[in-house]
């Protein structure tokens, strides 16, 4: 059984992957009429990854006897200056929403809800591989600069980025 301030914690966090999947779905546009269709593919698949993350949240929520509730969303930005600074945005909102995931996890802690705090440990290996991604991603924008073959290159290969993080691979 969830306590309220669980509850209302986990509900926060449902908002927060809600807001995720419309963030990266306003990016997919935004890249996709950019002509950009490799980094849209990304964002579309990214979008609908955080819809699943908000899915397993509620139903976690009412599985545990609480009540998930869905709730309006913060409009997401829907323009950029560059494809360079629509990924610092995206960089700059995984931090947050692991910042998020770590203050979920410390009232998890306080309160002694061991099993909630099971749960959240696939979020917290997620969130390092969100934002794994995204700071590789950064650096090889970094790497192109203006160049506009590296830019058809990086759209071209995007669509093939995983980035396995340290603590999901096994040494060999």
């Amino acid at each position: 059984m969830l306590t309220k301030n669980i509850e209302k914690a986990l509900n926060n966090q449902i908002k927060i992957e809600a807001e995720s999947s419309q963030i990266y779905l306003a990016m997919a546009c935004w890249a996709e009429v950019k002509g950009l269709e490799g980094v849209a593919g990304f964002m579309y698949k990214q979008s609908d990854e955080e819809r699943e993350h908000m899915l397993k949240l509620v139903r976690f929520v009412n599985e545990r006897g609480g009540h998930a509730q869905i709730s309006a969303l913060k409009a997401p930005n829907v323009t950029f200056n560059s494809f360079k600074e629509m990924f610092e945005k995206l960089f700059e909102h995984e931090v947050f929403v692991s910042e998020s995931i770590n203050e979920l996890v410390h009232i998890t802690l306080q309160e002694k809800d061991y099993s909630t705090h099971n749960f959240l440990q696939w979020y917290v290996s997620e969130q390092i591989e969100e934002e794994a991604m995204a700071r590789t991603i950064l650096d090889k924008i970094n790497m192109i600069g203006n160049d506009k073959g590296g830019l058809y290159l990086f759209d071209r290969d995007i669509q093939q980025l995983t980035v396995s993080s340290a603590s999901s691979t096994s040494p060999e």
